[in-house]
């Protein structure tokens, strides 16, 4: 199955709840969104990039910098702050055609040109064996749930926390999926789906303030 054609979505909100002007603000020398498209314009895999956003800062930005980046207008009705990914996400892949789609944030400044070229590579060898595709954070801790029941240990045994089997946290930086996926399930991740392992350095993502700082610091050491 051919599946050359990539689009890359990058959804952006003008405006952060938690960290005000986040995605336009100045970091590490440009504005953090600037990072994550200067990345996927490494990927030579990718057909289009499609930044989805309600932000005129981003909009200019993006005209003036990066002229073969496409920004789609989000529409009136999924601007508000409970309105689900997925639903985003289902009329961006309506606007943009596409064999594959791969999905990212401005808020992972630190994700690599070369993760990203593997996964998708992965994807073009591995599909349909593997219909969709996200990328995890490895966690070897001693986890509860809210009843205070261990999850992945047994707490009698003390275990060195290396020690402990492994488990996988969704950690938002990578989605590769079809059409058909998202319109199935209306998700990202499908039946058959791979984790993606990275570490924890380009897994870091922005939420809050400390966040912001932290990765400030990694991009200038980088």
């Amino acid at each position: 199955m051919n599946l050359d054609r990539i689009v890359a979505l990058v959804p952006m909100r003008h405006h952060s709840q938690r960290v005000p002007g986040k995605n336009y603000r100045p970091i590490a020398g440009k504005p953090l969104f600037h990072h994550i498209v200067d990345t996927l314009l490494q990927v030579p895999e990718i057909s289009k990039i499609v930044i989805d956003t309600d932000s005129p800062d981003i909009r200019e930005q993006v005209a003036s910098k990066y002229p073969s980046v496409d920004v789609l207008e989000r529409p009136e009705h999924l601007r508000a702050d409970d309105i689900p990914m997925n639903e985003i996400l289902m009329y961006d892949t309506s606007q943009y055609p596409a064999d594959l789609y791969l999905q990212t944030h401005s808020t992972n400044p630190l994700l690599t040109a070369d993760s990203l070229h593997k996964a998708v590579r992965f994807m073009q060898a591995n599909y349909p064996a593997y219909d969709s595709l996200f990328s995890v954070s490895k966690v070897q801790a001693r986890l509860y749930d809210q009843l205070g029941r261990a999850i992945n240990h047994n707490p009698n045994i003390l275990l060195q926390t290396q020690d402990l089997p492994p488990v996988w946290q969704e950690n938002s930086c990578i989605y590769i999926f079809t059409r058909e996926t998202i319109e199935k399930r209306r998700t990202r991740i499908g039946d058959r789906p791979y984790m993606f392992p990275l570490d924890s350095v380009e897994s870091w993502d922005i939420d809050n303030e400390l966040d912001f700082r932290i990765a400030e610091l990694m991009l200038q050491a980088r």
